[in-house]
């Protein structure tokens, strides 16, 4: 049995850096090392200006962040009611973006795949769309006590 923890926040920018800060401290107890923390807070910050700007255009309406520590596995859920991505697999192409406009580089997803263990998008058009991630934290399995 795990801790979990959810936060429902309006999809407004300037809630992006509470997101980022909020996800980071719920993590602190599994005692993760500062490049984890950074590459959660990346993860939370490319998922939640994507549900701002896509999802919701700027517009407003609610984004959902679940957090579940399992062991040293985090597992992370942010959710979005807006309009949802017709091609996911297209959307997660590196540099494809949906607002040049905005000068959008189209790398959201593939930071988030980068700097994640684990990412999977379910959308679907007009239903919002939910991205789920997992890292495994703070026991730095790649390092080796065998000699």
């Amino acid at each position: 049995m795990g801790n979990n923890m959810k936060i429902e926040l309006e999809a407004l920018a300037e809630n992006e850096g509470f997101a980022r800060v909020a996800v980071a401290a719920f993590i602190t107890p599994l005692n993760p090392t500062v490049e984890e923390i950074s590459d959660v807070k990346t993860a939370v910050s490319e998922a939640v200006t994507n549900a701002v700007i896509h999802a919701y255009e700027e517009k407003g309406g609610t984004i959902v962040i679940r957090c579940g520590i399992d062991n040293d596995l985090l597992h992370m859920e942010i959710e979005d009611r807006g309009k949802g991505i017709e091609n996911v697999e297209r959307a997660m192409e590196p540099l494809f973006t949906t607002r040049p406009d905005l000068e959008r580089s189209g790398m959201g997803f593939a930071f988030m795949e980068a700097f994640m263990d684990g990412l999977e998008v379910e959308s679907a058009p007009g239903k919002g769309t939910t991205v789920i991630m997992e890292k495994k934290l703070g026991n730095n399995s790649w390092v080796s006590d065998e000699d």
